[in-house]
């Protein structure tokens, strides 16, 4: 992080808090700057363009590449991005990394595509097996908005506001049934160079496209570093990017050696990076309980 990040004690993160508490997501309105935004897109561009060019894509489909930074070096300055990497830290506390990430590209669909119901929570397998009501959040995530979806229809996130706390919704026999979307759905409007953060178990979808506007966005979602990692960064290690990744990038892309065998549980948090980069800049907040020091 090259800038200096705001405290918890600031007015406008305490407020944005106490929405993504409340409704289970919150917009960081302009978290990414305009040349921010066409830097990412340009280098989300070049991927699509490189898969279209090598058969993985076809001509005008969608692109749903997971590991981001593996896949697009270029999105390393998002995982820790100064404008939104704070809120991560003040939910979730020191101990995260950054486990599944992906690159998204969305252009017109050019008819009516055949019904599914797509509303989900993440976590896969968590919300199977883990029992209790409401299940624990465990992992927030971002939406990067790379494209212009403040009209509704362009491949907009839906959710229902409040339903982080539900463990259930009412949804057809088989995904390919007709079924209306949940009560209280919406689509969520945002500029390109918005950022949205949203709970883990907020139930939510993904509007169908119909528009002229190719929905453009990088996603990176936290987690507790004993929470495995999704994304195979492994690559990055041997490339030229490694050296220019910061150790607090290292914990979150999961590049930490293991020399205690237990890290990642956070016995030891003089050396986790994040640790020592929030208690150098006094941002530890003894009224949040992730985090206490």
């Amino acid at each position: 992080m090259s800038l200096t990040a705001v405290g918890t004690a600031s007015p406008v993160l305490a407020e944005k808090l106490a929405e993504f508490d409340r409704d289970g997501y919150t917009i960081i309105p302009g978290a990414l700057s305009a040349d921010e935004v066409g830097f990412y897109r340009d280098a989300l561009d070049r991927v699509y363009a490189e898969q279209q060019g090598d058969g993985r894509v076809k001509p005008g489909a969608s692109m749903h590449q997971l590991s981001a930074v593996a896949n697009c070096p270029e999105a390393l300055g998002l995982v820790d991005h100064p404008t939104t990497f704070p809120y991560v830290w003040s939910i979730l506390g020191w101990n995260v990394h950054a486990y599944h990430s992906h690159l998204d590209v969305h252009p017109q669909l050019p008819s009516k595509r055949p019904f599914r119901f797509e509303w989900h929570q993440d976590g896969g397998r968590q919300n199977r097996e883990i029992e209790s009501d409401p299940r624990p959040r465990l992992s927030v995530k971002y939406a990067f908005w790379l494209s212009d979806v403040s009209e509704t229809g362009r491949g907009n996130f839906k959710v229902v506001p409040g339903s982080h706390r539900t463990n259930w919704i009412s949804g057809p026999p088989r995904r390919d049934v007709e079924w209306p979307d949940p009560e209280g759905a919406i689509e969520v409007t945002a500029n390109a160079g918005d950022a949205v953060l949203f709970d883990r178990r907020l139930w939510h979808a993904r509007s169908d496209n119909y528009s002229d506007i190719s929905r453009k966005a990088m996603f990176v979602g936290y987690t507790f570093r004993w929470v495995a990692m999704r994304d195979e960064n492994d690559g990055i290690w041997s490339s030229s990017l490694a050296e220019s990744i910061n150790p607090v990038q290292r914990q979150l892309l999961g590049g930490l050696p293991d020399k205690s065998g237990d890290h990642a549980w956070g016995h030891y948090p003089e050396s986790t990076p994040l640790y020592g980069w929030l208690k150098e800049r006094d941002l530890f907040d003894p009224s949040n309980p992730p985090l206490k020091a």
